[in-house]
């Protein structure tokens, strides 16, 4: 074998968000294919209270096991406990950094402006691209003003939602949102503003609906996003980034296939359903397919990404095509 130094990368991952666990099983994936030959591992962790633990090198154990989703816990070496500053201080001594955080505190900026200050290279996306992507409303502001095809959507604020304590003036803002999401029609689909997975996201088919759907939103994010139903096929595509920073590029796209009995495609259908799947290549006509594909990629550069980005679109029956 080579006597050449090897890469050290960091692996981050877990983190405090309700995606917990999906970060979890992309490591157990990551870790999996990483070779060892070439490649000097150092798993990190960041439980669901915010400590950073150096962690065990078992990707057997980032798993779904007996129906049980993995944790940073089920990884974490009592002997190499590590506070925030020393974590921080082994990110600066790698190579490379490779951030699998999911949701806030993590996917959303905040890592990638650690290891900016920290001047440590990572992989991925940065930080403008990493917040604007985590806030629906403003990667949909960003698509639109740069003539891209969204759906329709209204967005509720805190203040729009909060118990009225202005009288009148409060039940009035209320009703003047309800409103608003009664022009999209049933059903509607309601989601945390900053969220993935589907965690916090309801299909609501009447008023009684919706705000349920609104409250279990509003408990993983304080804004959230009311959208109206796109009836017809989930196509996604992979953008990858061009060699030294040129045009990105799109993979073949694929039709999502929700197994089970989900109504939509949610937590369950996402990571525990069997059945679930996809069709490669999606029958759509081929141009609609090439142009799905030029949107993908105008997408990526519209939020300005970096590395690769999986972007998702609606197909509707009638050759809708909208960014999702």
């Amino acid at each position: 074998m080579s006597s050449q130094r090897k890469i050290r990368v960091a692996v981050v991952f877990g983190g405090r968000s309700t995606e917990h666990a999906v970060s979890c099983l992309g490591a157990g994936h990551l870790l999996t294919a990483l070779d060892r030959d070439r490649y000097d591992v150092v798993p990190i962790g960041i439980a669901r209270d915010g400590r950073w633990v150096l962690t065990a090198d078992d990707p057997a154990r980032l798993a779904i096991r007996g129906g049980e989703l993995p944790s940073v816990d089920s990884v974490e070496s009592v002997k190499s406990v590590a506070v925030p500053s020393s974590a921080v201080s082994t990110l600066a001594e790698v190579d490379v950094v490779l951030p699998l955080l999911h949701g806030a505190y993590g996917e959303d900026g905040t890592i990638q402006g650690l290891l900016e200050m920290a001047g440590t290279r990572y992989a991925g996306a940065g930080v403008l691209a990493s917040a604007a992507s985590m806030d629906k409303e403003y990667m949909k502001l960003i698509f639109v003003a740069r003539g891209l095809p969204v759906g329709r959507y209204v967005v509720v604020r805190d203040r729009d939602w909060r118990e009225p304590s202005a009288g009148a003036a409060g039940l009035a803002e209320r009703k003047r949102v309800l409103d608003e999401i009664g022009e999209l029609g049933w059903p509607i689909f309601v989601k945390p503003a900053s969220g993935g997975s589907s965690i916090g996201t309801s299909r609501a088919d009447d008023q009684a609906g919706l705000l349920a759907a609104i409250e279990t939103a509003r408990a993983h994010d304080p804004k959230v996003l009311v959208e109206a139903a796109v009836p017809g096929m989930e196509i996604e595509y992979a953008v990858l980034e061009g060699v030294d920073g040129g045009p990105p590029d799109a993979s073949v796209p694929a039709q999502i296939l929700v197994g089970g009995d989900a109504s939509f495609y949610d937590f369950q259908a996402k990571y525990l359903e069997p059945g679930t799947g996809l069709a490669i290549p999606p029958p759509i006509p081929e141009q609609d397919a090439e142009r799905i594909r030029q949107l993908a990629c105008a997408a990526f550069e519209a939020v300005s990404c970096e590395g690769l980005a999986r972007v998702d679109f609606f197909y509707t029956p009638d050759g809708q095509i909208l960014l999702n």
